[in-house]
């Protein structure tokens, strides 16, 4: 599907958060506290069908109770909500959907199918991008957006930073915020039901607020559509790629994880070549490329200067350069 109705995904005007709660701890309360406490200007609205009020706000008792549709929704309800939720939304005009909700994939609906199948089965008719399900939400730091349970915010910049793992979202999130780094994008894939690597890394290439992408890979579904936007994304700009699963093992324990197997892993390194990704084999390599990132200015005219020690090596340089 790549990038159809991503921007209203990721530059929403209206949040709907379904399951915003004031129970302490809960995900509910933990989002709904991360949006109303950043510096997102458009409406976000409480959906909880027990209370009248979340947070000293008004709540809706169903979604087609808002006072309009809302371009985004954060779902934190249980497992089996989701597919008729997801439902609700579609129907009454909600074009994107960050799924939290973890769990779907190995329980059934009462049609036979999985929840996840049963909810992409909801979204399918009316166009409804789903981020998710098992996901750790997103930030968006230049409009003010946290639809995340993250424990901070970011930093406003122009790395966009995209993971198949939430605890490595919280590290990378951690470890930015002390170095005074900040993103332009903080998307968590989670299960990639429906939007997956391709799809952000399309819509990321040509996004002008995004200088570089990092991506954190266990495996990837939709192989050709990917290698289609990888090449796309890094001829405008670097990405740089932390491929889990090197070996066998990890391979195993990412199956575990994501629910596909990582594959063979020199595959995976001729692919992140061939689209001209930057492969790095650690998170400390991760960290140090998003560090230069920071500093690195884009070459700009032709006034530059090699300076060698050699001959061969200079004419070696030029080749490359040119």
């Amino acid at each position: 599907m790549s990038v159809r109705n991503l921007e209203y995904l990721f530059n929403a005007k209206s949040i709907a958060v379904i399951g915003a709660s004031d129970r302490p701890h809960s995900v509910g309360a933990t989002v709904f506290r991360n949006l109303i406490g950043g510096a997102f200007t458009g409406a976000i609205w409480p959906v909880n069908s027990r209370r009248s009020t979340v947070a000293g706000r008004r709540a809706f008792p169903s979604v087609g109770a808002l006072p309009t549709p809302a371009e985004l929704a954060v779902i934190c309800t249980p497992a089996a909500t989701v597919p008729q939720l997801v439902a609700e939304l579609g129907a009454v005009g909600t074009k994107a959907a960050v799924v939290l909700t973890a769990g779907l994939s190995g329980v059934m609906s009462a049609d036979g199918r999985n929840l996840t199948d049963a909810m992409l089965a909801a979204a399918r008719p009316h166009l409804l991008r789903v981020l998710g399900p098992n996901c750790f939400g997103m930030l968006v730091p230049g409009i003010g957006l946290n639809a995340s349970f993250a424990h901070t915010d970011a930093n406003v910049g122009d790395i966009a930073f995209v993971a198949q793992s939430g605890a490595l979202m919280a590290a990378m999130l951690d470890w930015a915020k002390t170095h005074g780094i900040g993103f332009s994008h903080f998307i968590s894939l989670g299960d990639a039901a429906d939007v997956d690597c391709g799809d952000v890394l399309d819509y990321l290439a040509s996004d002008p607020h995004t200088r570089a992408i990092l991506l954190y890979l266990e495996s990837v579904t939709a192989a050709r559509k990917f290698m289609s936007a990888a090449r796309a994304a890094a001829r405008n700009k670097p990405v740089i790629v932390i491929k889990a699963g090197r070996v066998a093992e990890a391979s195993k324990a990412a199956a575990s994880h994501t629910g596909a197997l990582a594959g063979a892993d020199d595959v995976y390194d001729a692919a992140i070549r061939r689209a001209g990704m930057l492969r790095v084999a650690t998170t400390l390599d991760l960290f140090d490329a998003l560090e230069m990132l920071k500093h690195a200015k884009p070459l700009r005219g032709n006034r530059l200067a090699m300076i060698t020690n050699g001959g061969g090596p200079g004419v070696m340089a030029t080749d490359a350069l040119i």
